[in-house]
């Protein structure tokens, strides 16, 4: 039977992102081809493969099949039409990267410059995403997390700079109101702005010093969703509102500036930088490739900047 390796691509994009609006982002392609694709298919075979619902995707048991056979054939055909780029002047084609708010605010802005300027003919894709993802799924090649965040199976190079710092901070004129906390226990008795993770975490805010380790719960007016709305809670500290915890060198433009005034640092907590992962059990395109390699060219930054 003949099959059009186009409908059969459509059909693993799908099922790998769990529905069509998905699997648009992930392919590039539009939902409706992508629906049209999978329909032309399962009419040629037959059988439905996909069940659909309002609010989901799933294969069905012939569809899970026909996937966990055609993925890694499908994976060996990009693999081998990748090993022609090996021959090409230049490295082509397109990366696309899945990595949190704060990688792509603080982390990637010293890198994809250069990068694409020494890679003019590869595209950069970047996905934000503050959820930890099975990066193939998602239609990307590689991503960006901490270590403790990283599954087993994952390649990780070190990117951006190998230590940073949690920091807090509030505008002088909330402190000078309020008061300057001397403990962490003291901000149970601020107004703190705060942020919840998307699988619906609302993160502790921890402190240690001289081997002592205080964890407190504090309250406050603003708490926001992780990564984009972030900005809302810091213009609320510039504004006046309460105490912000965040990454120092997101705040420090505004610790430069006199806007904001830091808070407990000698409690501050300093942790490992992130890491650039990928799988290991494929072949690793071009492009990815050459990422890689640039980033293991670059000088290490042991903190932010």
């Amino acid at each position: 039977m003949a099959v059009d390796l186009g409908d059969l691509g459509a059909f693993v994009t799908v099922a790998r992102a769990r529905g069509f609006r998905e699997g648009a982002r992930a392919s590039g392609a539009s939902a409706s081809a992508l629906s049209e694709a999978v329909r032309r298919l399962e009419a040629q075979l037959g059988v439905r493969l996909l069940n659909r619902t309002t609010r989901s995707v799933a294969p069905t048991e012939a569809g899970v099949s026909l996937l966990s056979r055609l993925a890694p054939a499908l994976t060996e055909m990009e693999a081998a039409l990748d090993v022609v780029n090996g021959f090409r002047d230049r490295p082509a084609g397109t990366l696309k990267l899945n990595v949190p708010v704060s990688a792509a605010r603080l982390v990637l802005p010293h890198i994809v410059p250069a990068f694409l300027a020494a890679y003019p003919d590869i595209q950069l894709e970047i996905m934000t995403d503050e959820s930890f993802v099975d990066v193939l799924a998602a239609g990307c090649d590689a991503g960006i997390r901490y270590g403790e965040r990283l599954e087993q199976d994952m390649i990780a190079v070190p990117i951006g700079p190998r230590m940073q710092t949690y920091a807090f901070a509030a505008a002088p004129g909330y402190l000078d109101r309020q008061g300057r906390p001397e403990h962490p226990r003291d901000l149970l008795n601020h107004a703190c702005l705060r942020h919840r993770f998307p699988s619906g975490n609302l993160p502790n805010w921890e402190f240690e010093r001289d081997g002592e380790v205080v964890v407190v719960d504090p309250k406050g007016p603003l708490i926001v969703q992780a990564g984009g709305a972030i900005d809302l809670a810091v213009e609320a500290a510039l504004a006046g509102i309460g105490v912000i915890g965040l990454f120092e060198d997101w705040l420090r433009p505004h610790f430069d500036s006199g806007r904001l005034e830091p808070v407990l640092m000698p409690w501050w907590q300093s942790f490992p930088g992130p890491f650039l992962y990928y799988p290991g059990r494929r072949l690793v395109p071009t492009p990815l490739r050459a990422f890689v390699d640039f980033v293991k060219s670059r000088p290490v930054r042991m903190t932010a900047s």
